[in-house]
């Protein structure tokens, strides 16, 4: 192989890694969207969806869940936790969390003491796709 050859070869191969490295990082940093971008958006939204969860599994609630900051969120880093009690008296907890670096926000929910639902990204009906 000439050097000619070898130049072009190695410019080629260089671009190839450039723009796969380029899309990997695009793929990285834009992966997704925080659907409550604030704590009060997150605190105000958890009652009615995880009541929608829960009732999706078959589980209902006494009455509607309280919620409220956990100590150290910050705007970068969310934190709520929300407290009930299901129609047969099981406690009921739920927690969530909004990351602004990552984008994503997660919930998970115990009913007496065991996980309904683990660090899912979405809560209520219009998370869970019908198939058919």
């Amino acid at each position: 192989m000439n050097r000619k050859k070898a130049l072009i070869l190695g410019s080629a191969v260089l671009f190839v890694l450039l723009v796969a490295g380029g899309a990997a990082w695009l793929l990285v940093t834009s992966g997704g969207e925080l659907t409550y971008k604030t704590q009060a958006a997150l605190r105000k939204a958890m009652p009615a969806k995880a009541a929608d969860e829960l009732s999706v599994r078959g589980v209902n609630l006494r009455s509607p869940l309280k919620c409220e900051d956990l100590p150290g969120w910050t705007r970068k880093s969310m934190r709520v936790s929300c407290t009930g009690t299901t129609a047969d008296n099981k406690q009921v907890k739920v927690l969530g969390s909004g990351e602004q670096e990552a984008k994503r926000n997660y919930f998970t929910i115990l009913v007496d003491g065991r996980p309904v639902v683990e660090n899912a990204q979405c809560l209520g009906a219009s998370c869970h796709k019908k198939s058919g």
